[in-house]
């Protein structure tokens, strides 16, 4: 299934509606191919991140689809004449793939990253809101900036030995992207996702902000109150370098990645 994109500030962005991306990779996962696709979430963090790290700007790019996760990304798709009408998330993704992949007679998935805690809190929820996906393997990595090759060959190892249709992973931006992108060939999954905090707001270990909050597009605000000293950065230094970044790409005729 083609999905509908467009560019925003050097990046082919899905410009459709949440129900296609969650049809489009529950309709991978019954042709029952495990040739890995994997998605990610583009925000203003994510783009000035990118624009000083060519390994995340490639992985990034190189994504099957990429979904705008925060509001700074539809903002500037109306700057620049796009269509983007909402923000679809990880956690849309997460919770629509399941929902579907449940009704419709269940699949398996694997879940990297976290602690074993937090990784058998999920196992629990998943049993008892989508009974029909079945938790084939977790993994709790070790806590380090990289991973060594035995680290990764490990990891590789346990996850294709359950051969998910799939693989959730939450090591947090931009690590998930790039360990998905470089090991893509080597995985037994049909689709990998990059989901962060996704999995701690999956069991409450971190409160996600309200419906009202996402709705005016500044869930990132109540977030930024709990934990100020790990997210000031995005909103503080990429916010206004990104709308720095929209306004050249808008009004450049050459619009340069970075």
């Amino acid at each position: 299934m083609p999905l509908d994109s467009e560019d925003v500030v050097g990046y082919q962005v899905y410009c459709g509606p949440k129900r296609e991306i969650v049809n489009c990779v529950t309709d991978w996962v019954k042709t029952d191919r495990k040739d890995c696709r994997y998605f990610a979430c583009l925000n203003p963090h994510s783009v000035e991140i990118a624009a000083r790290d060519p390994s995340f700007h490639n992985s990034l790019s190189c994504a099957d689809f990429l979904t705008a996760d925060g509001v700074g990304i539809v903002l500037a798709s109306r700057v620049l004449g796009g269509k983007i009408a909402d923000r679809i998330t990880g956690s849309d993704v997460f919770l629509g793939v399941n929902e579907v992949l449940n009704r419709d007679g269940g699949a398996t998935c694997f879940f990297l990253g976290s602690t074993k805690e937090t990784l058998l809190k999920i196992r629990q929820k998943m049993a008892n809101e989508f009974p029909n996906v079945t938790v084939a393997g977790t993994y709790s990595p070790p806590f380090k900036a990289e991973f060594s090759d035995e680290d990764n060959q490990r990891i590789i190892a346990a996850i294709n030995a359950c051969s998910p249709d799939v693989l959730w992973v939450g090591l947090t931006a931009p690590k998930q992207e790039k360990w998905i992108h470089e090991h893509q060939s080597k995985l037994d999954v049909t689709f990998a996702a990059p989901v962060g905090a996704v999995f701690d707001f999956f069991v409450g270990n971190i409160e996600r902000a309200g419906p009202a909050w996402q709705k005016i597009g500044l869930e990132w605000l109540p977030r930024l109150v709990q934990e100020p000293r790990r997210l000031w950065r995005r909103v503080f230094v990429s916010g206004p370098g990104f709308l720095i970044r929209i306004i050249r790409y808008r009004f450049s005729r050459v619009r340069p990645h970075k």
